[in-house]
């Protein structure tokens, strides 16, 4: 049975969902960088052009937030990231598109950060969008963030304001995966109209609600392509019971069964290290490599990650039988900036 995306579609209508993202976004064949695969082509869903606030993956899921937030009645919006997160950057601008007070609390994550990390890129468009700033001091403890967050809420609640909290930790209704369900959907429908029949996705995965949303879109219309996260916060053990978690809060949302096995969950930590906000030599080559080769520029926390982790597979010899394979470019374009010094510094770039 071929894959539907219609089924996708069907399960997502009654989710309210305001408009944020321009979409579709395209689907980019990596020429000069396939080239060094024989037999392999290599493909960017180009998530860095949702748009919005420089564009970025979180645009897709805040449609889902903020459609729910819109549906309550809600006039201010708050939640929690770390320093230079997209997400905050994005809820910034989402908030300023719908006339939304905007409250961002920022986690401490990356120690012995650079000016440049503290006050630019994403912190410094937080400003531009207007967003009221606070800071946690703790960089792993999302459910103290969240209670942090949650009480500031509580005090707007009392000052007379409707407030929306957008969780950092995990929940029983993950609703910004919901967007890369959706995203699976036109993904299918791409590939359709252009004849490709790609064995392999592989995507950032930190909060895991991208990964996850596209794993069970994926598996809703009968897609079986294999998903690959790659690891930028925390080992591939951790990561793989947080994806099958949210997998599993999705199907019970939707309404669809159990459609995601556990072998599904597919996680690779091979460019995590050194850690969360931080890149290896590898990882800065990557994106020395797709800017010299293609014009694309990669973030060193995320998408550069995935990117990464891909070809450090396909260097070994894994996924050797894939034919064609799609890269998920997540955005984060603005932390380039903020990690200015260190990708300069570092070895592909000290020519």
């Amino acid at each position: 049975m071929s894959a539907d995306p219609e089924r996708i579609d069907a399960a997502l209508a009654s989710w309210p969902r305001a408009s944020l993202a321009h979409l579709p976004t395209p689907l980019d064949r990596l020429e000069r960088l396939s080239a060094r695969y024989p037999g392999i082509t290599l493909w960017m869903k180009r998530d860095d052009c949702t748009g919005l606030a420089m564009g970025g993956n979180k645009a897709r899921q805040l449609e889902f937030y903020l459609g729910d937030a819109r549906a309550q009645g809600c006039d201010t919006v708050l939640s929690t990231g770390a320093v230079q997160s997209n997400y905050m950057r994005t809820i910034a601008a989402s908030a300023a598109k719908l006339g939304m007070e905007c409250h961002i609390q920022l986690e401490d994550r990356v120690q012995n950060a650079s000016p440049d990390y503290r006050e630019s890129g994403n912190v410094f468009l937080d400003r531009l969008f207007g967003a009221h700033i606070h800071h946690y001091p703790v960089g792993e403890d999302e459910q103290g963030a969240d209670r942090a967050i949650n009480a500031l809420a509580e005090d707007l609640r009392a000052a007379g304001r409707r407030p929306y909290v957008v969780p950092l930790a995990p929940v029983e209704k993950p609703k910004g995966a919901l967007g890369y369900v959706a995203a699976a959907a036109e993904l299918l429908r791409q590939w359709q109209a252009m004849e490709l029949s790609p064995d392999l996705v592989v995507v950032g995965s930190g909060s895991g609600l991208t990964h996850a949303g596209l794993l069970t879109g994926f598996r809703i219309a009968g897609s079986p392509v294999i998903v690959l996260g790659a690891c930028v916060r925390r080992d591939a053990g951790q990561q793989a019971t947080r994806i099958l978690e949210h997998c599993r809060k999705l199907e019970r949302m939707l309404g669809v069964g159990v459609c995601v096995a556990g072998e599904d969950v597919r996680v690779s930590d091979r460019a995590l290290a050194p850690g969360y906000g931080k890149a290896s030599d590898a990882v800065m080559a990557t994106i020395a490599d797709v800017a010299r080769l293609e014009g694309i520029l990669l973030d060193p926390v995320y998408s550069a990650k995935a990117v990464s982790t891909a070809l450090q597979c396909l260097d070994l010899g894994e996924y050797a039988d894939c034919d064609d394979i799609v890269l998920v470019h997540t955005g984060g374009t603005p932390a380039l900036f903020a990690y200015r010094e260190e990708i300069l510094s570092s070895a592909p770039f000290n020519l």
